[in-house]
């Protein structure tokens, strides 16, 4: 049998599996298949490169485990935060807080003084308790007196903006690039080095125009997936 015609038949077999389930032993699949033991590990690596199968070293070969869904569409709140994940409320767990001045990048970058004070958060957002995303959020510190490190645990982060110090987002500026984790960022997403993720910058603004917030998020991109809805005017 060749490696595409074992693939296809693998295929078949994963689609009737749920997301994160064992596959059987190379063994039993080589004798089920009726396939060589090196055909079948190539087509396993086939499979793993598009991302339908985990294979774990000493464990063993795993559905993928489900996607996330993110649509990007307007919402009537205009609010920001990302949307459950298939009914499943994100979980946000700090990784670190603090309060430090802007210095030059972060300065021009949020259109404040070097020497203003930001709030500078590292947090990783969770579904099912497993880590999808690490978020580095910075804040002018003048926008949020008091604020507080598990204040970014808990609700939205927006929400807290409104209704404790009347901040209100206006608009934002998202942009959207492939990457891979370097050794912090895959330890901290319990991924491999070098894993494939998608990389957000946003910069958000208030209706005075004045930089709220500037966020880098890194999502993980065995888990993510991203759905646009397009609008088309009628044609003449």
């Amino acid at each position: 049998m060749r490696r595409t015609e074992a693939r296809d038949r693998l295929l078949r077999l994963i689609e009737v599996r749920s997301p994160g389930e064992a596959l059987p032993s190379e063994r039993s699949l080589s004798e089920s298949l009726g396939v060589s033991r090196p055909t079948l590990r190539a087509a396993l690596d086939d499979l793993a490169r598009d991302g339908l199968v985990v294979r774990e070293h000493g464990r063993g070969t795993f559905t993928s485990s489900r996607k996330i869904h993110q649509e990007l569409e307007p919402t009537p709140t205009g609010d920001f935060q990302v949307p459950p994940a298939e009914g499943t409320p994100w979980q946000s767990k700090l990784v670190s807080f603090d309060i430090e001045p802007a210095g030059a990048r972060l300065g021009q970058r949020l259109e404040i003084s070097p020497g203003d004070q930001l709030v500078s958060v590292v947090r990783l957002r969770l579904v099912d308790g497993a880590p999808m995303c690490i978020e580095r959020i910075r804040i002018p510190s003048a926008f949020v007196p008091g604020i507080t490190g598990r204040d970014f645990e808990i609700g939205s982060l927006y929400g807290l903006l409104r209704s404790r110090y009347h901040v209100a987002a206006k608009d934002a500026v998202q942009t959207t690039e492939p990457t891979v984790t370097d050794a912090q960022e895959a330890a901290l997403l319990g991924v491999p080095l070098h894993s494939p993720a998608l990389l957000f910058e946003r910069t958000t603004r208030n209706a005075d125009r004045a930089v709220i917030e500037y966020t880098r998020s890194l999502y993980r991109g065995d888990r993510y997936r991203i759905t646009t809805r397009l609008t088309f005017p009628d044609a003449d």
